[in-house]
């Protein structure tokens, strides 16, 4: 466990975001790995998988709840010297990320077909897209118990095992993925049912490697095994914290599907497009998810231990970092998006749907940085109600008017992008105004108690 009450808060956000990128790296690259394959395979199996993989947000709103709730949970018990319930709290939670890694495994399998027959722009891209599913969805249910242990980790202050944990699992997937896909020797190849396969057994593996890990190290969270079990007061904290949190990611999931949805009345290139451009941006913010997931427990820890000072520090740090970053990853998204998309196809349509719709969003990058800024300051403050308002207020808008330009007879695609950035700025400001409100409030509250 690590003191984060002490010491630079510029040290501790650096120390500890490093890692975390490494590790959200390696989350991304497990599906970036398939789309480089698969791109090979044709515009075709690229629709199908990016399809397939919007489930990724689904997953990752349901995850959430336990990254953010379990983190906040942790932090704030080591904040008040109280190791002993951390650990409950971790102990407790893994039995729910075990339970989630179980029931979301069975839904896939039985009501997979119903997304792809609603978003998919043709019948082959469904069946592409579920086969793909099918191999790929222990991978997701992996997620679950990854998560609970990784997030509990990080409240503590450690982070760094889990990203060579993730790292070597990567490289698995890495050597897998030609091997599956495209076949080597007399092996002749599963196709997209590779890609998915090889991502299934590399999270598999991380499952294993992380509970070793655990097992014979005793100076981390100590996991108590007669507390795998259910337990409604801890549950019922880690929702109240990270189940807004997780409906702002399910309602990024809902933004996607209606981005899937408009472009099936346009064609394969063009879901193929968006899905490798999402993805591409998705990785570009990898830095800057990373300040803001490691923002959060410091700033949890100081706020726990009454030290207000550290905990607008820590605010400031996050959000000049944020969008400094932000600011430097636009430039050759606005100016030079087709550099990015080169390696993943061959189809001049494709690559420029996806070249397109990254020179539009890339004008939301700085706002977005500090939406992510301000959200991580809610979770340290345990409230995060206030982030989870103003997603739903973008989302909500963007849908809306989604629906009003599709019924139009003749929508242009950059319509969608343009939207899309809009909403992210009337985010960023709504966040704005949310976060200073929180902030006068949480300061006097603690004045008034340490008076």
């Amino acid at each position: 466990m690590q003191d984060l009450t002490r010491g630079s808060i510029y040290k501790h956000l650096f120390n500890m975001s490093m890692p975390i990128a490494f590790g959200l790296l390696v989350q991304t690259l497990y599906f970036i790995v398939d789309l480089y394959f698969v791109g090979h395979l044709g515009d075709v199996a690229l629709a199908g998988v990016s399809t397939a993989g919007n489930l990724f947000f689904f997953v990752m709103a349901l995850t959430q709840v336990f990254n953010v709730g379990c983190a906040t949970l942790v932090a704030h018990a080591i904040g008040r010297k109280d190791p002993l319930h951390a650990s409950t709290v971790y102990s407790h939670a893994l039995f729910y990320g075990i339970a989630a890694s179980l029931i979301i495994s069975v839904f896939g399998y039985l009501f997979g077909h119903y997304y792809f027959s609603a978003l998919a722009a043709t019948e082959v891209i469904e069946s592409t897209g579920l086969i793909y599913l099918y191999w790929f969805l222990p991978s997701l249910a992996m997620q679950f118990i990854l998560t609970v242990v990784s997030a509990s980790m990080r409240g503590s202050g450690l982070v760094k095992p889990f990203m060579i944990i993730q790292m070597a699992a990567l490289f698995l997937n890495i050597l897998l993925s030609p091997i599956l896909i495209t076949g080597m020797g007399i092996f002749n190849g599963m196709g997209v049912a590779g890609a998915g396969f090889a991502s299934s057994i590399a999270a598999c593996s991380a499952v294993v490697m992380g509970i070793m890990y655990i097992k014979r190290t005793p100076n981390i969270l100590k996991l108590n095994k007669q507390k795998v079990t259910p337990n409604a007061q801890i549950f019922k904290s880690i929702l109240k914290i990270g189940g807004p949190a997780g409906s702002e990611f399910m309602l990024t999931f809902l933004y996607m599907a209606m981005i899937y949805w408009a472009l099936s009345q346009f064609g394969t290139d063009e879901q193929a497009g968006f899905g490798l451009g999402s993805r591409i941006m998705q990785a570009l913010f990898l830095p800057v998810m990373a300040i803001a997931f490691a923002a959060p427990a410091i700033a949890a820890q100081n706020y726990a231990a009454s030290k207000m000072k550290r905990v607008f520090t820590t605010y400031k740090v996050t959000t000049i970092a944020t969008t400094s970053l932000m600011f430097v990853l636009a430039l050759p998204c606005i100016f030079f998006p087709e550099f990015f998309f080169t390696p993943f196809s061959n189809d001049p349509a494709v690559i420029a749907v996806a070249a397109t719709f990254l020179s539009y969003v890339g004008f939301n990058f700085v706002p977005a940085g500090l939406v992510f800024s301000y959200s991580a300051m809610f979770q340290a403050f345990g409230n995060t109600w206030p982030a989870l308002f103003s997603t739903l207020v973008r989302v909500g808008l963007f849908s809306i008017l989604l629906v009003y330009f599709v019924t139009q007879t003749h929508m242009a695609i950059t319509t969608v992008w343009i939207l899309s950035a809009a909403t992210v700025f009337l985010q960023a400001i709504l966040s704005f105004v949310l976060i200073q409100m929180t902030l006068k409030k949480r300061l006097l509250k603690r004045a008034q108690i340490t008076t």
